[in-house]
């Protein structure tokens, strides 16, 4: 077989050309001067919100029989017996009538495992060594310290509750 050679009248149609793309480059975003913006505040996702951990929060008196067919990790920590629950040690009020003594009655954040005045213990260093917090380090949640943490929430631009959350824990950088 021999190839067919066009027609003197027909030339064969020119090899198809794609059209140039033309590249526009992506325009940086308006400027914003003078304009502050916070980004949204981390959450790991296995933790609620401070206020869902609220809602959360059993606050009434039990016995250790409930306390533990309830919750599964329970520890004695400076006067008091605490629950995990989703992020967050709460008191467990009953839980053992000799150990009574919480100066904060609400969630504490936690992370890494760490037991809530281990928490409270590195939230004042941090609060301290930003000169928000003059006091001694006691892994209490004390007055001073949730007036040293409301302190740095209003300067941060978070939420300003007094109490450890995860957004604080994360702005302060323990995370």
């Amino acid at each position: 077989m021999t190839a067919q050679s066009p027609s003197p009248g027909m030339n064969p149609p020119p090899p198809h050309k794609s059209k140039p793309v033309r590249v526009v480059p992506k325009q940086p975003p308006p400027s914003r001067q003078g304009v502050t913006v916070n980004p949204a505040p981390r959450q790991p996702a296995n933790t609620v919100a401070y206020s869902q951990a609220l809602s959360r929060y059993q606050h009434a008196r039990h016995t250790r029989f409930w306390w533990r067919n309830h919750f599964t990790t329970i520890v004695l920590v400076a006067g008091g017996y605490y629950y995990w629950d989703a992020g967050y040690w709460f008191p467990a009020w009953g839980y053992d009538p000799s150990y009574q003594s919480y100066e904060y009655d609400g969630p504490i954040y936690t992370y890494g495992n760490l037991l809530p005045d281990q928490v409270i213990v590195n939230v004042q260093r941090a609060l301290q060594d930003r000169g928000y917090y003059g006091g001694g380090i006691s892994g209490a949640l004390s007055p001073a310290t949730r007036r040293a943490i409301s302190a740095f929430q209003q300067d941060e631009g978070l939420e300003v509750n007094g109490v450890v959350d995860g957004p604080t824990v994360y702005a302060l950088g323990l995370i």
